[in-house]
């Protein structure tokens, strides 16, 4: 009997043994995960940190090498390249059609061809307010297109270069001044109209007279 009593407290403390292996071994992996948590954790903020930090210094250069390739406003003005004048070269004028209705448009295509004997060229202002386009009837001007100031365009044209652009007559009378919306001021009336480009800063310079009837 006694001996039945000594082998089942052997079994006991067997099984407490066993049980407290086991509350062990639960304690040593989650300890073990939550190590693993935190490495991968760290590795992850720090891969983050450094992505962010190549992101900036790489953002900084762009921006260094952006500002470096933008030309200051005194490099432009001390620009060699002289601006086109009359003996630079020629102009023509070329309507898109020969004759249109009291109360209609028409539009015309002007181009500038360099004729001057500078390797470097010129430059030219293709804008309405420097390639001026003027309507006239008999010796009178009806209309011109450089009232309303606009940006300027320049191009850097040389040796067999040849720019175009285009000036719409909305088929009015200028005003005195500028006036934005142009279908305000009064409709031309019928006849014959000669047209005509020039360069605003060199009136020599200027295309043949174009003949336009407004029927």
């Amino acid at each position: 009997m006694a001996q039945k009593n000594s082998m089942g407290r052997v079994g006991k403390r067997n099984d407490r043994q066993q049980a407290i292996f086991r509350r062990r071994r639960i304690v040593v992996g989650v300890a073990a995960v939550a190590a693993v948590a935190l490495v991968v954790f760290c590795v992850y903020s720090l891969s983050v940190g450094f992505a962010a930090v190549n992101r900036e210094i790489h953002h900084a250069e762009i921006y260094a090498v952006s500002r470096k390739a933008v030309p200051t406003p005194s490099a432009v003005r001390k620009s060699k390249v002289a601006k086109c004048n009359s003996s630079d070269v020629a102009l023509t004028l070329t309507p898109a059609a020969s004759s249109f209705g009291v109360g209609g448009t028409l539009d015309f295509t002007t181009g500038v061809r360099y004729d001057g004997a500078n390797k470097a060229g010129c430059l030219i202002d293709m804008s309405a307010t420097n390639v001026v386009l003027t309507i006239r009837s008999g010796g009178s001007v009806v209309w011109k297109s450089n009232l309303c100031p606009v940006d300027a365009d320049y191009r850097l044209i040389a040796k067999g270069d040849k720019v175009e652009g285009s000036i719409t007559w909305p088929g009015v009378r200028s005003g005195s001044g500028c006036t934005e919306d142009q279908s305000t001021l009064p409709k031309v009336e019928k006849g014959v109209y000669s047209a005509q480009i020039s360069l605003a800063k060199d009136a020599k310079a200027k295309s043949e007279p174009v003949g336009i009837t407004v029927e």
